[in-house]
């Protein structure tokens, strides 16, 4: 039921999106034949389709209890930032903390809440995993038009007459997660942007309620072939409104509660308080390591501690989706599941990809050259 009325909803808004557009070119959309425009979703005529698209967007009826859930940590951020939007006072927060604290958690909590008082919030993160977990989650760079390549002194690639002006204009709560991993240029893009739109050049994002989200302890921002000392600099840290951000942490892992001393363990080593050899290498303890001999069993003795008793577990969902070995690099990964797919039972079915190159007239590139590539996100030739 939710299904067809989410489809329903997207229908309207296309059809009302092509609607404006004919009229601009002087023409009726009933000069078509398309489905008629429903009444009760006709009340955006003058409201933009990024508008509409926000304030349509269903509430789940679970996130609306999760401020009743919430930890010390993550209740005190949330009725911080509640009473900058309830006062309409703005302000821009940073919500530190590592993997597992609660940080989506919260984000949940307060778009349930701002939503359920009929209020704009927009979800945004850096990357689109990130997203997806978030209710009309989007990229940071779809939502604000914020170009790929982009220097100081940028902006957004919108106008002060688009959809996605007004959208930010109308909009009580700001949130992009992972902020931590973009760089710091795209931050200042969206801030000149809004300053602008919203006539306030003086004040941050001008005078809207932002939150970032992120740990520095993990992924910094990519910077092609850059030094350390490039990386860092290219950090929201080193921004111009890194101190006029009002900081909230958030300390107490959630997703590691029943394994306190590993949660510990990983904070030490993300704040830099645990030993490190003269090259600055931390060496793990040998209990949670899988001894290493060289020899081509070594991979078995990893799937076994991590798999116990898989073939009594094949069929338990809990069991299989509780775990998982993670690897750096795309070969080790082939390699793991090769062993993994050997492990379990049943009839083996052999796939083979069917590779071409497009406008390849001359046969430059033979389906034998295609079948040994493996590009980034595809799987290999033969499954």
């Amino acid at each position: 039921m939710r299904q067809h009325k989410s489809r329903q909803i997207h229908v309207q808004i296309h059809l009302i999106d092509i609607r404006n557009m004919l009229q601009s070119m002087g023409k009726e959309i009933e000069s078509f034949p398309l489905p008629d425009i429903q009444e009760e979703y006709d009340t955006s005529i003058g409201v933009t389709r990024e508008i509409f698209e926000e304030s349509t967007i269903e509430l789940n009826v679970e996130d609306t209890y999760l401020s009743d859930s919430l930890n010390s940590d993550q209740r005190a951020a949330y009725d911080e930032i509640m009473s900058a939007i309830d006062r309409d006072e703005g302000g821009v927060f940073f919500v530190d903390g590592p993997g597992g604290t609660g940080k989506t958690f919260l984000y949940r909590a307060l778009l349930a809440m701002v939503r359920g008082q009929k209020k704009i919030a927009i979800a945004t993160a850096t990357s689109g995993v990130a997203a997806s977990i978030m209710p009309g989650g989007r990229t940071a760079h779809s939502r604000f038009k914020i170009p790929l390549g982009i220097d100081d002194g940028g902006f957004c690639s919108f106008t002060k007459q688009s959809g996605t002006a007004k959208l930010l204009q109308s909009a009580s709560l700001i949130i992009w997660d992972e902020a931590s991993m973009t760089k710091r240029q795209a931050v200042k893009a969206l801030d000149n942007s809004m300053r602008d739109v919203m006539s306030r050049p003086d004040l941050p994002f001008g005078g809207k309620t932002v939150v970032f989200g992120g740990d520095f302890r993990q992924v910094l921002p990519v910077v092609r072939k850059g030094s350390r000392a490039q990386i860092i600099n290219s950090s929201l840290r080193r921004s111009y409104l890194w101190d006029s951000m009002r900081h909230l942490k958030l300390v107490r892992n959630m997703r590691a509660h029943s394994d306190p001393w590993f949660a510990e363990y990983l904070l030490r080593i993300g704040d830099s308080k645990e030993e490190t050899n003269r090259d600055g290498e931390v060496r793990l303890p040998d209990e949670i390591c899988v001894s290493r001999t060289g020899k081509d069993t070594d991979l078995d003795t990893l799937i076994d501690n991590t798999f116990p008793s898989l073939d009594a577990n094949t069929s338990d969902p809990d069991y299989i989706t509780s775990r998982a070995i993670l690897s750096t690099r795309n070969d080790c990964v082939d390699r793991i599941n090769l062993k993994m797919i050997s492990r379990f039972q049943g009839d083996e079915m052999v796939y083979h990809s069917f590779d071409c190159a497009v406008d390849d007239p001359h046969n430059y590139y033979p389906p034998e050259f295609l079948n040994t590539l493996t590009p980034n996100g595809l799987p290999p030739h033969v499954l």
